[in-house]
């Protein structure tokens, strides 16, 4: 192996361990002594003082005065504010939309919740390029009739859901739109039991999607990826032939944004 491949390699090790010693104290929730955290990690003190010192020196690791245990700063929170406020998420999905659009010849939506809105954030175009006006990129849609907006409307309590309808009411676009409180809450334990969500032709005649979650480290459903296409081929067939290989997408895409870490 050559210098320059050790060092690599050396760098990599090193920037695990640093990486390591941060889950660590995220982990036990409380200042920690020098020696616990070297045992903890295989590590000698000297070494793990070391580590220790440089991310102290970079503002995420500081020392009690008093006992001189370690614990993380407000630095790590920032951190992930800045991935969590949504302007990573389209970067993120991106190249996943591409590879769902590519697979299924269909066209793929990545969309958020913004003003108790559907906000459509990213777009990749299928063949058939039946992506709907209210589907384009910044375009907004209602949540009541939408996939991706019933997802969103699984974080909601029934009190939250009233207030919705109050103030913006279930408008009717077409003979299938959902239009009452009953109906979209059946629908809603519909979605929670079968884990997506579709859209049977309730914005518009002639077209329908199928929708699946996108969590985030807070285990909430934070935005959602729907396939959209001609109601004669986004068939319960059709949803029943992907089911597996979209909840594989989302969940990677979700696990990327620390669904899953306790």
């Amino acid at each position: 192996m050559s210098h320059e491949n050790e060092s690599k390699t050396a760098g990599n090790q090193s920037a695990e361990k640093a990486l390591r010693i941060l889950e660590y104290l995220a982990d036990q929730g409380e200042p920690l002594r020098l020696m616990d955290i070297a045992q903890a990690m295989g590590m000698n003190n000297s070494t793990t003082l070391r580590f220790l010192t440089t991310l102290a020196s970079a503002g995420y690791v500081a020392q009690e005065e008093d006992t001189s245990k370690y614990y993380l700063t407000y630095k790590i929170v920032a951190l992930g504010h800045k991935v969590s406020d949504g302007k990573q998420l389209p970067h993120i999905v991106s190249p996943y939309l591409k590879k769902i659009s590519e697979t299924l010849r269909e066209s793929v939506c990545l969309a958020v919740e913004q003003n108790a809105q559907v906000v459509y954030v990213d777009v990749k175009e299928g063949p058939s390029q039946i992506v709907k006006a209210m589907q384009r990129i910044g375009n907004i849609a209602p949540l009541h009739c939408t996939g991706i907006g019933k997802l969103l409307l699984l974080n909601y309590s029934e009190t939250q859901l009233d207030d919705l309808i109050r103030e913006r009411g279930l408008q009717k676009f077409t003979p299938y739109t959902l239009t009452t409180k009953e109906a979209l809450l059946y629908e809603l334990n519909e979605v929670r039991q079968k884990g997506y969500a579709v859209d049977n032709e309730e914005c518009e005649i002639g077209a329908r999607c199928i929708a699946f979650p996108v969590y985030d480290y807070t285990q909430k459903v934070i935005a959602g990826i729907s396939v959209t296409g001609p109601a004669i081929r986004i068939t319960d067939a059709f949803a029943a032939k992907w089911e597996h290989y979209m909840r594989q997408m989302t969940q990677q895409i979700s696990a990327r944004l620390g669904w899953g870490v306790k």
